[in-house]
């Protein structure tokens, strides 16, 4: 005889089903602490999920009392994860980050990539040239992304400034970090015509050790290595003057101050005009590499849809831009003549 249920009970088996479905909420508090995690910051989190800091504090402290295990040391001058909140973020992250990728793909899917796209990017000219112009095809191809462009120097905070991505030429050091190698940028040493006739331009790599090279780094001294086929030089070169910016350093040689280094694309109008002139064409310093840097592998749409397009575009109108300043009679200083020392 087959048994009468009650209306409106419910058998242990619905019950059962109903325990093993995770709460709506417990997915939502899941999310939270992640953002805040991350940026170790409950007014930076606050701000980037746009909610009060009291109520995102308030869900924390109720995700902690469901979980049992304290999650976050707090302090008034800092918020540290405890050993159960590393190992937690460690595994939760990938978790939100797929639901919101497959959130973002669903969209893209109904109406194409959309949202606000925010880049970081150096203050170099080759970036106010070159890549301003890629941004501008891929805005004009998503009309649905709004895309925010800051410059400003190495390094960036992705996570607590809430970038989507960086443009780098310096590989960060956080192994966190997800880089992705795109394009390189050809390297010269630049001289103004005043410095090279007061000074002589240097013949050979060797030459460089009685110059006052400008170091677009802190110190008052490095080391290059210039290469030539198959030999390679290491140089000590230094001088009075050293800045933390290849723009200052570029200025400070077409102002007469030394030799210096420089992307040869950042300095094709100064050559063009004969404010600078290029010595030793014939050796290579080590290109420039250029990275995207992203916090993660699961980016939203907007993100892979900019990197899919810029990969491709920069890549391809750098390595035009400096055949162009090859290919454009660049003034040379002298001629490198092959020096008895050299191996």
């Amino acid at each position: 005889m087959a048994s009468v249920q009650r209306p409106g009970a419910q058998s242990r088996n619905d019950w059962v089903d109903r325990a093993k479905m995770p709460h709506p909420q417990l997915l939502r508090d899941m999310a939270l602490f992640v953002e805040v995690a991350r940026r170790k910051s409950f007014s930076q989190a606050a701000a980037a999920l746009g909610m009060p800091i009291s109520s995102l504090s308030r869900r924390i402290t109720m995700f902690e009392s469901t979980v049992g295990l304290r999650l976050l040391d707090r302090t008034t001058r800092k918020l540290a994860l405890t050993s159960y909140g590393e190992a937690y973020l460690a595994q939760v992250s990938r978790l939100v980050d797929e639901a919101q990728r497959t959130f973002d793909d669903m969209m893209a899917v109904a109406k194409g990539p959309s949202g606000f796209l925010k880049i970081a990017a150096p203050p170099d000219f080759w970036v106010l040239r070159h890549l301003s112009g890629v941004i501008t095809e891929f805005s004009a191809l998503h009309e649905h992304i709004h895309v925010h462009v800051d410059l400003k120097p190495a390094p960036v905070d992705l996570v607590g400034d809430n970038y989507d991505l960086a443009v780098a030429i310096e590989e960060p050091r956080e192994t966190s970090l997800i880089v992705r190698k795109v394009a390189e940028v050809e390297n010269g040493i630049f001289g103004s015509p005043a410095y090279l006739a007061e000074r002589g331009a240097p013949m050979t790599p060797f030459d460089l050790e009685k110059h006052q090279v400008i170091l677009p780094m802190q110190g008052t001294s490095a080391t290059w290595t210039l290469r030539r086929g198959s030999e390679s030089v290491a140089i000590t070169v230094g001088g009075p003057l050293s800045c933390n910016s290849l723009s200052l350093a570029r200025r400070f040689a077409v102002a007469g101050q030394g030799l210096t280094r420089a992307n040869v694309i950042n300095v094709d109008n100064d050559l063009s005009t004969a404010r600078l002139e290029r010595v030793l064409p014939d050796w290579n310093l080590p290109a420039t590499p250029v990275y995207f840097v992203t916090t993660s592998r699961l980016l939203p749409a907007k993100a892979r849809s900019f990197i899919d397009f810029a990969t491709k575009r920069l890549a391809a109108v750098l390595a035009n831009a400096s055949g162009d300043v090859r290919r454009g009679g660049v003034r040379t200083a002298g001629r490198s003549v092959e020096p008895a020392s050299l191996p």
